[in-house]
């Protein structure tokens, strides 16, 4: 047998289509990743006005499950007609990107996929600030508004881009962001909508990650079937999405197998809370039948709160390791490796 691909390798081999060795896995819960994470931290001089207040002077909430919460204080419910003075992170400020660097380091010297983050790229961000509501009301009521603010996250994240950049060069292959964008039943707009407003803002966003040499990942919950059409419009090269069986595997297979990797597992509500496994051994055989392909197209990855999704039993996830294990095998010839 040939000598293994480093997760780097087969990475970007899974992703363009050039037949990984086996499936990229990001299973960190189990001891195993090909990929890593090098991020920025809070600038020194934040200081936030409230428990909860964010860089952006959002206000996050909790309840007693234990998660990330949600915004309930939004700073831009009215939108000014300059954006320059509100609250954002300044990229520019050298306090964040102290550790970045070696972090990196490591994860190149181990061979790893090493990516940088950004936490609510875009229509994410949006809603924290002016509110969801607000947001979804004011795209048909108030466009001039949502120009602005919209085009402000986007010069405050191309200030990211462009950091990350000239400070860490190729010791970076891709960054990642979320999005949500869909309810189980559709997107919460009209792709048309989605197209006239977001696609060129997006597209400009991911253009420049991609002249920086960073391959664009994008998490988005829900059933987000046309929104996938407009990533890959944008130049969105993976796709992180968690419910499939919303989605419809044989369906996003046909239309978007070969034009976007997807990173997925077995289905977060329909599948691993309950624990059946003829139910994970469908999900698997199914995503590796229609939505992976023997030249790549899928990474098998992970939700890392089995308390928020309802999987009580840690075998759930071991069990649909092995069977991704085994459908890596038979697809592309070595199984996963072993779990810790």
């Amino acid at each position: 047998m040939t000598p293994a691909m480093t997760s780097r390798g087969l990475v970007k081999a899974a992703i363009q289509l050039r037949v990984p060795d086996r499936l990229p896995v990001n299973q960190p819960e189990l001891g195993v990743s090909d990929l890593w994470g090098a991020n920025p931290k809070a600038a020194a001089s934040f200081r936030p006005a409230a428990d909860g207040q964010d860089e952006w002077g959002c206000l996050w909430a909790h309840t007693d499950m234990e998660n990330m919460g949600q915004p309930k204080g939004h700073p831009l419910e009215t939108i000014p007609d300059d954006l320059s003075r509100t609250a954002f992170p300044d990229y520019d400020d050298e306090s964040r990107w102290t550790e970045m660097g070696a972090r990196a380091e490591q994860g190149r010297a181990a061979g790893k996929y090493v990516m940088a983050a950004i936490f609510m790229v875009l229509f994410e961000r949006m809603h924290s600030l002016h509110g969801f509501e607000n947001t979804l009301c004011d795209l048909l009521t108030d466009r001039p508004a949502m120009e602005r603010l919209a085009d402000h996250i986007v010069k405050v994240h191309l200030d990211y881009v462009r950091n990350v950049s000239s400070r860490f060069g190729d010791r970076i292959d891709a960054i990642t962001m979320t999005d949500d964008w869909g309810t189980q039943q559709a997107a919460f707009i009209s792709f048309d909508l989605w197209a006239d407003f977001f696609l060129p803002r997006y597209k400009r966003l991911f253009d420049t990650m991609h002249a920086a040499g960073y391959d664009v990942w994008v998490h988005s919950c829900g059933r987000i079937n046309e929104v996938i059409e407009g990533y890959i419009r944008a130049g969105v090269d993976v796709v992180n999405v968690q419910q499939p069986r919303a989605l419809g595997i044989p369906e996003i297979g046909n239309r978007y197998g070969g034009r976007i990797t997807f990173e997925t597992l077995a289905d977060i509500q329909a599948t691993l809370p309950g624990g059946d496994r003829r139910r994970i051994d469908a999900d698997v055989e199914e995503l590796m039948t229609h939505w992976a392909r023997p030249d790549g197209g899928l990474v098998f990855s992970d939700y890392g709160d089995n308390a928020a999704i309802g999987v009580r039993d840690p075998e759930t996830k071991r069990y649909m390791y092995a069977q991704f294990s085994r459908w890596s095998e038979k697809l592309y010839g070595r199984a996963l490796p072993e779990p810790a």
